[in-house]
This record gives structure tokens, C-alpha cells and sequence, in this order.
């Protein structure tokens, strides 16, 4: 009995390790085999959000356990990289822009993500083998397959998304910009030149159509748009440019000498003056602007029309407010150099929507009134585009406009500059614009055929100076005379200045405060039925009357 208990006694008692070793075999983490169905399928979820949360905790906790510690290096480091990248947006924006921007940097991102999202798809298959589906309940399997499908497209898919927009950001770029160096502000502020043209079938270069120079304060971001019109005459070369060796005293050779011409006459005859330029049209053309504003503009954009309208449609449209009705023009009247035919269609008055095609006859269009009202309706259209182009459009059709820009958009912004460009840009988001314009309402209509660049100079010097002033924002009588924010029919055209001189408005009326004109004298309403009766009858001086206005404009 004695011996026999004693056995028993013996046989009923287990080592540590034993015990140990029976523990770790029930363990349903590692070992599911020994759990039930339910647990089976809850560990299979859990260890499908470890690997979406924290990517290598699940082989940490049921899995290679040497894989796991790789990969939550990986991770804590990856966290930690997002932080910093966090706080420089937050304490520097534009060196993070320029991080994103840069051709190097953006590449080595790219494959930074690329080889992230290889390595979470590879945590994921190997977390599905550690759930091992065959100890699943039938019906579980393939909910499971489904689950482990959309946890990769979350983690894994998301970034190589992000890879490839940010490579898609990185090739428009190298499309649209340049590789040169960098440029530094004149006077505390950068001018861009964005011309505007149709390079059109069997012409050499682009003919801008549209010039403005958009000048911004280097530090504050604060803008003012200078318009000068396509048909200047005697346009004067800045000083070092080429083609003063050709026209010494100006673009002077006649009637014909405009300056949209210049873009067109340099790309046929003159492009042995700028060897090792890419476009010497629009490089000329810059030079000619500089010189005859008086100032030293540092870059050029050129936007091709024709292509344009798809700008604007990738943007998803752009809003604004019309003061008058504009029409989409159609063909030239037989015989007539200036007369059109009923126009295919109309712009209505009133705040608007515009799609690419309306937003590029909007401002193209200048049937009834003169050069000096599509003047205006271009300077709203780029505002409204820079105002509208948010980051929650930019993100949500970024291929899109990505796309689009690289058909209608070239320059010789360094891309390696971008980034703080672009910071500037959303700087000036939230701030007022001023603006001048080169004739009416600003100057006489006659002005730019006998422009006085003196003249052009003092009031360009001084609408900058206003700008870059302590005071800048504000309008200020005695710097902004006429300048920036009267509004189209306030001029010398309503009865302002005699011929050649700047006109001198007597009060400031903002661009904002107008009323649309939506009726005839007799309080009818405008319709598009109307106006077209009008061209039927070749009645244009009560068109001209009724389209006065349609210069007026502004983004909403």
C-alpha cells in the first residue's frame, strides 16, 4: 500500500518545465491548433489589426519573433521620421514644400515608400500564414481572405498611392520647369511674367495673346498683377539683352512691331542670340517686358490656350462674378476685319460657374468691347485660379491637373525652387491684390501706341513700393492714384483723361462692389435670344452699350 501510494504520489507531480511546456502548447496566440473555433477566428482578426496599426507586432507575438523586432524597428523609426516631418511643416513650410519638390529628394521618397509598402505586403502574407486559415471555421475563411485584402490596400496600397502621386508630381515638374539655378528677389520681391498664347498650326513660338506680370513680396507674399497689353508699341529691351544689339532704341520698326509680336520674331530669326536657352521667344519677350516696365522680372510662365480650358476642367471649374455678358465668338463677318458673325454662344452676367471651355473664351473674347476689358477678365480668371486651387482640390485631382499642366504649361522657375515658390503662393492666397493695367482703366486707351515709359516706370515703381511699404495692403491715395483697384468704366474711357495720359481717377471703386448688368435701359431683361437679335440686325451700338461692362469681374 505504502509503495503503491508512494507511486501514485510520485506520477501526480510535474516538473517546472513541464508544466511549463504544457502551457506554452495550449497557449492559443502561438499555438491556435488546441484553441476553439470562436478564438481561432477572434486571434485571426486581432493579428490582422496588428499588422494594419503596428506592422511587425503580430510576428512579435505569434510569429518570427526576429521578423517582428526588424519590423517594429522599422516602424517606430517610420513614426518617428512622420513626426519630424510634422514639425518642419509646422515650423519651416517651405523647406518641407521644397522636399516634396525637389527632383533628388522626391525621387528618394518615392523609393522610400515603394520598398515601406513592399515590406507591409510581405508582413501581411506572413501574418496570414501565421493565422494558418486551414484551423478556421469553413464559412470564416474566406471573410478572413477579404479582411486581409482591404487591411493591405489600406497600409501597403496607401503608400505606394502616395508613391506614385508624388511621382506623377515629380515628372510634371521636370516637364514644366527648369533645372537652372535658383533666383533671388529684386528689390525684396520676385516678378513672374505669365504669358498667355496659341502656338497655332505652321507658327514658330507662341504668340502671347495675354502679359502680365505678377510681382510678390519675398517675405510677406503680398501681390500686385501689372497688365500690359498685347499691341505695345516701341517696346524697350532691358538692359544686357540681346536683342538691343538689333532694336537699340526700342521695338520700333512700325505699326507691326507689337509686343506679342517679339515671342514669334525671335523664335524665326533671332534664336542664334540666345544659345543654350530653351525658349528664346519667350525669353526675348521677358526681357522686352522688363525693360519696359522698369523693373527686372526673374522667371517666365507660358500657358498655351489652346490647352487651357483642360487646366481648368482638371481644377473642376472655376467661379466668378461677371459685371456683363461675354460672348463665345464665332467666325468673322464677310469683308469685315473686326465684325463677328452671331456668336456660338453667350456668358451670362452674374456669379458663375465656368467649365475650361467658358473659363478660356472668358478670356479670349473680345467682340464689342476693346483689349483693355479681356485685360480684365484675365487678371480675374488667374486670380480666381490661384484663389480656388486649394489643397483639398489640389490632393483630391492632383493626376488630373498634374496632367493637364504639363500639355499647357512650360517656364524657367527652377524646379529646385519650387517649394518655397509655392509657400509664397499660398501666402498670397489670403491677401488683397492690386493691379494695373497699361491702359484703360489705368492709363488712356491711345497710351500704349505712344506709351511714355517714363511714365510706365513711376507708376509701376510706385504701386510696388505701396505694396512693400509699411502700409502695404492698404490703398493709399497718394501712391495708387488710378492704380489697382478701379474698375473697368471708371477710366478715361468713361469720360477720364484726354488721349496719352494716365488717367487719374478722382475716387477708388474696388473691383468687388458692382452690380452685374443683367437688364436693357427699358428694365427688360438681357437674354441670350436678345443679344442675339441684336447681331442680326447688326445693331452693334446698343451691343457695345449693353456689353460695356463685361471687363468687370471677380473670383469667388
Amino acid at each position: 500500500m505504502t509503495r503503491s501510494h508512494t507511486g501514485s504520489q510520485a506520477s501526480s507531480q510535474s516538473s517546472p518545465t513541464q508544466l511549463e511546456g504544457t502551457a506554452t502548447l495550449t497557449d492559443p496566440v502561438r499555438f491556435p491548433a488546441s484553441a476553439s473555433a470562436p478564438v481561432r477566428t477572434k486571434r485571426a482578426f486581432v493579428l490582422l489589426l496588428m499588422t494594419l496599426l503596428l506592422p511587425g507586432s503580430a510576428q512579435l507575438v505569434a510569429g518570427d519573433r526576429k521578423l517582428g523586432r526588424l519590423a517594429l524597428r522599422v516602424t517606430f523609426t517610420v513614426w518617428a521620421v512622420a513626426l519630424l516631418l510634422l514639425a518642419v511643416a509646422l515650423l519651416n513650410r517651405s523647406l518641407m514644400l521644397a522636399l516634396f519638390t525637389h527632383p533628388v529628394a522626391s525621387l528618394v521618397l518615392i523609393v522610400l515608400l515603394l520598398a515601406l509598402a513592399a515590406g507591409w505586403a510581405l508582413l501581411f502574407v506572413n501574418t496570414f500564414r501565421i493565422i494558418r486559415p486551414a484551423l478556421l471555421a469553413p464559412g470564416m475563411r474566406p471573410i478572413v481572405a477579404v479582411a486581409l485584402v482591404f487591411s493591405l490596400l489600406i497600409g501597403s496600397g496607401s503608400l505606394s498611392y502616395l508613391a506614385y502621386v508624388l511621382n506623377v508630381g515629380r515628372n510634371a515638374i521636370g516637364s514644366i520647369f527648369s533645372n537652372g539655378p535658383a533666383l533671388e528677389p529684386v528689390d525684396g520681391r520676385y516678378n513672374f511674367l505669365m504669358m498667355g498664347g496659341d502656338a497655332g498650326d505652321g507658327r514658330t513660338g507662341r504668340r502671347p495673346d495675354s502679359l502680365s506680370v505678377i510681382s510678390v513680396d519675398a517675405e510677406t507674399g503680398e501681390s500686385a498683377i501689372i497688365s500690359v497689353p498685347r499691341n505695345l508699341q516701341n517696346a524697350q529691351f532691358s538692359a544686357g539683352s540681346p536683342m538691343r544689339q538689333i532694336y537699340p532704341e526700342g521695338y520700333n520698326c512700325g505699326n507691326e512691331c507689337l509686343i506679342n509680336a517679339i515671342n514669334t520674331e525671335v523664335s524665326n530669326k533671332y534664336t542664334n542670340l540666345y544659345p543654350g536657352v530653351a525658349d528664346p521667344g519667350a525669353q526675348a519677350t521677358m526681357e522686352a517686358v522688363s525693360g519696359s516696365l522698369g523693373i527686372t522680372i526673374q522667371a517666365y510662365v507660358v500657358v498655351d490656350m489652346d490647352g487651357f480650358s483642360k487646366l481648368i476642367d482638371a481644377m473642376g471649374g472655376i467661379r466668378i462674378k461677371a459685371g456683363g455678358w461675354v460672348p463665345i465668338s464665332g467666325g468673322m463677318l464677310p469683308g469685315s476685319d473686326s465684325r463677328h458673325v452671331k456668336p456660338d454662344g453667350w456668358i451670362p452676367a452674374g456669379e458663375q460657374k465656368l467649365n475650361g471651355f467658358q473659363a478660356q473664351w472668358y478670356s479670349r473674347s473680345r467682340e464689342n468691347v476693346d483689349d483693355f476689358a479681356r485685360i480684365s477678365r484675365q487678371q480675374c480668371v488667374q486670380q480666381a485660379m490661384l484663389k480656388q486651387l486649394d489643397p483639398a482640390t489640389l490632393l483630391s485631382k492632383f493626376e488630373a491637373i498634374a496632367s493637364a499642366g504639363t500639355k499647357v504649361v512650360e517656364s524657367n522657375i527652377s524646379s529646385a525652387q519650387l517649394g518655397s515658390f509655392v509657400d509664397l503662393a499660398i501666402k498670397s492666397k489670403s491677401q488683397p491684390v492690386s493691379r494695373l493695367t497699361i491702359g484703360p482703366p489705368d492709363f488712356d486707351a491711345g497710351f500704349s501706341t505712344v506709351p511714355d515709359f517714363n511714365v510706365i516706370h513711376e507708376r509701376v515703381h510706385k504701386l510696388l513700393q505701396a505694396k512693400s511699404g509699411p502700409k502695404a495692403g492698404a490703398v493709399q491715395e497718394d501712391y495708387l492714384t488710378g492704380v489697382g483697384q478701379s474698375a473697368p468704366g471708371s477710366g478715361p474711357q468713361a469720360g477720364g483723361a484726354p488721349a496719352g495720359a494716365p488717367a487719374q481717377a478722382t475716387a477708388e471703386t474696388p473691383t468687388d462692389d458692382f452690380t452685374p448688368v443683367t437688364t436693357r435701359p427699358d428694365g427688360q431683361p438681357i437674354t441670350a435670344a436678345y443679344l442675339n437679335s441684336l447681331y442680326d440686325i447688326q445693331d452693334y451700338a446698343t451691343l457695345e452699350l449693353l456689353l460695356a461692362n463685361n471687363g468687370q469681374c471677380r473670383p469667388l
